[in-house]
């Protein structure tokens, strides 16, 4: 019986592409691998057809001469000696095991190249803390004492891992590769190796120091410069005091996280620094010169001008917190209050209830509030 044309057997078209081509081929031969058609030598029959056909349209040259002189002229040439029936498995699998993926031992070849030579440097991991500071930390800027467990490398081995003067051994039950393989039918596994677990190589005489971690947990202790106008939220990054990199490589980063507490008498809003004035009603009406005391204990008068009204801001230009970066600084941003006693003597009360008399209760011009009614005192 004739043999069927090679673009009909994959199923393609002549202008058909190269991707087109080897999509057609690993739908077939998965279709009828023998593992999926056991005893079925017509399956195995159409996989050998198939891989056959692919063989020659996968390659250029090939694919060009097959083209010019069609199938049965391409056959008299000895393209394939007019069958496929002596072809091997195992060499249809050696040739064309990439095309099925892993699940058919594809790949096998490319880690075969993966050889391990011995431990392979790795980066330590970075580490995070948090730090709680004040208002006033922020404000002038802190030292901060940091202590904590972190791995380092080993001195005795210098983060090698192993013994001065002695190397790694690759690996002889896996020759280097980690995985051992092995097939069942036409199926290929892998399994990590157990004479080395998967590492390639074996240390034949462990650092007794580390014991051949190439690292060690030791206690760190060091001080960390806040800068000031440093804000709630804000992370330092600390280069290489993470944790020492894995036989030899290098060592991650520290982050520490910033927390501002609240401060009973100071807030910031963005880079200002925000505080309230308690006055009592005469130096609200009557204007006055009133000393504050700042965040970092310096001396700051301010003059509260005639008629003041409560919630009134005084603004202490460039006072405030300094940005991290430039010499730029925000206001010290005062809101006034009145102090309204709870408590007062007869004597005030009198003197109180005759300036009420005097000044009268109507404050219906200001047009910008609710106009109020005075009844009478509560006494």
């Amino acid at each position: 019986m004739a043999q069927k044309d090679y673009y009909d057997i994959l199923g393609v078209s002549k202008s058909s592409s190269a991707d087109e081509i080897k999509a057609a081929y690993r739908k077939l031969a998965l279709k009828y691998h023998p593992d999926r058609n056991p005893d079925n030598k017509g399956a195995e029959e159409k996989f050998k057809e198939a891989t056959q056909a692919y063989e020659v349209l996968s390659d250029a040259q090939k694919r060009q001469q097959y083209d010019q002189v069609g199938h049965a002229g391409y056959e008299n040439m000895g393209g394939h000696g007019g069958g496929h029936g002596n072809m091997d498995m195992d060499d249809i699998f050696e040739q064309f095991g990439d095309i099925f993926g892993d699940i058919f031992g594809g790949g096998q070849q490319q880690r075969r190249k993966s050889k391990k030579a011995g431990p392979e440097p790795k980066r330590g991991h970075d580490l995070y803390k948090e730090v709680v500071i004040t208002l006033k930390d922020a404000f002038l800027g802190h030292k901060e004492e940091i202590s904590f467990y972190r791995f380092f490398a080993c001195d005795a081995c210098e983060g090698k891992g192993m013994e001065k003067g002695t190397s790694v051994q690759t690996c002889a039950a896996c020759n280097g590769q980690g995985q051992k393989q092995f097939r069942q039918g036409f199926f290929m596994y892998s399994q990590t190796c157990n004479s080395c677990g998967g590492q390639g190589y074996t240390i034949a005489s462990p650092c007794s120091s580390c014991k051949g971690q190439s690292r060690k947990q030791l206690y760190d202790k060091f001080s960390v410069n806040i800068p000031r106008g440093i804000y709630d939220g804000a992370e330092l990054r600390i280069a290489g005091k993470g944790d020492a990199g894995v036989y030899g490589g290098p060592a991650g980063d520290l982050f520490i996280k910033i927390l501002v507490q609240e401060d009973k008498k100071f807030k910031r809003v963005e880079d200002d620094l925000v505080a309230k004035v308690m006055l009592t009603y005469p130096q609200l009406v009557l204007g006055s010169q009133v000393e504050i005391e700042s965040i970092d204990g310096t001396k700051e008068t301010i003059k509260i001008p005639k008629g003041c009204p409560v919630g009134e801001k005084i603004v202490l230009a460039g006072k405030g917190f300094h940005k991290i970066r430039g010499n730029v600084r925000g206001n010290l941003v005062v809101i006034t209050q009145c102090h309204i006693p709870k408590n007062l003597s007869a004597d005030a009360k009198e003197k109180l209830m005759q300036y009420s008399e005097i000044i009268g209760t109507n404050t219906s011009g200001n047009e910008s509030s609710i106009v109020g009614f005075f009844k009478k005192f509560l006494g």
